[in-house]
């Protein structure tokens, strides 16, 4: 069993006056917060605000870039030119690396959001288009890319630092995506459950799949999505969980490949 994992949240993902989540809260528990930059959630003011607060936390700061769609959440597949999603990767990964910077503060991680990261979790010229795009825009920063799936592959080809993440609150596919939100029981509730199947994936060292399958991954990070109801009750179980494990919470070293 591994000593230590980072948790990370997807979070800063209201608008304007409409605040979505307990990212205050979740900042507490968490080692690592991707926020949204603007296009699928998020402004330039809640931005700022998160990570400022991660930054008081010690929590590590990432981008969430995704398409360009409020009113779906970033949840529905846009079809555009490759070279155009890298564009816009890049126009989001920009703006929170600057954001972070006038907030003393300084971007150590890139994450894909939504159906954006579901394709590029199946496309590799996709994924590596994003993440070529993402380094351009902050040199150095660490891809945290889905484990045993074409993002993995991608940031393997690329050569650069990589965070290989689970998702506590989804159910996989048994190719390793994840499944349809559509689907029923495609996104867990349950705190217990959820605990449970990520001890199983770290003690395995792999992904268990809705069908019970195994597939053999590195894991640095695990995921839960802060705009659930359950988001707060879910993070606090599993850091128990994982305390009691004997597993430590603490940011990914930024040096993984």
């Amino acid at each position: 069993m591994i000593r230590s994992i980072d948790l990370n949240a997807d979070m800063g993902e209201g608008f304007g006056p409409w605040k979505l989540g307990d990212d205050d809260a979740l900042l507490d528990i968490v080692s690592s917060a991707n926020i949204a930059c603007g296009m699928h959630a998020g402004d330039w003011d809640t931005m700022a605000r998160t990570m400022r607060m991660a930054a008081e936390r010690g929590v590590g700061i990432g981008a969430h870039p995704g398409f360009a769609d409020l009113q779906g959440f970033g949840r529905r597949r846009i079809d555009m030119p490759v070279a155009s999603i890298a564009n816009l990767v890049a126009y989001q990964v920009g703006a929170a690396r600057g954001i972070a910077a006038a907030c003393g503060a300084r971007l150590r991680h890139v994450k894909l959001h939504g159906a954006l990261a579901n394709m590029a979790a199946t496309d590799e010229t996709l994924a590596q288009a994003c993440f070529e795009a993402a380094l351009k825009a902050a040199p150095g920063i660490t891809i945290m890319a889905m484990a045993a799936t074409a993002q993995a592959r991608a940031a393997q080809e690329l050569g650069c630092p990589t965070a290989f993440e689970i998702f506590a609150d989804r159910s996989y596919e048994d190719d390793g995506t994840l499944m349809d939100r559509r689907r029923a029981g495609a996104v867990i509730h349950d705190p217990d459950r959820a605990a449970d199947r990520v001890l199983q994936m770290l003690d395995t060292g792999a992904i268990i799949t809705h069908g019970g399958g195994r597939i053999p991954c590195r894991i640095d990070t695990i995921c839960l999505h802060g705009d659930t109801p359950d988001a707060l009750r879910m993070a606090e179980t599993i850091a128990a969980r994982l305390t009691r494990a004997g597993i430590a919470i603490r940011p990914f070293p930024e040096a993984v490949g």
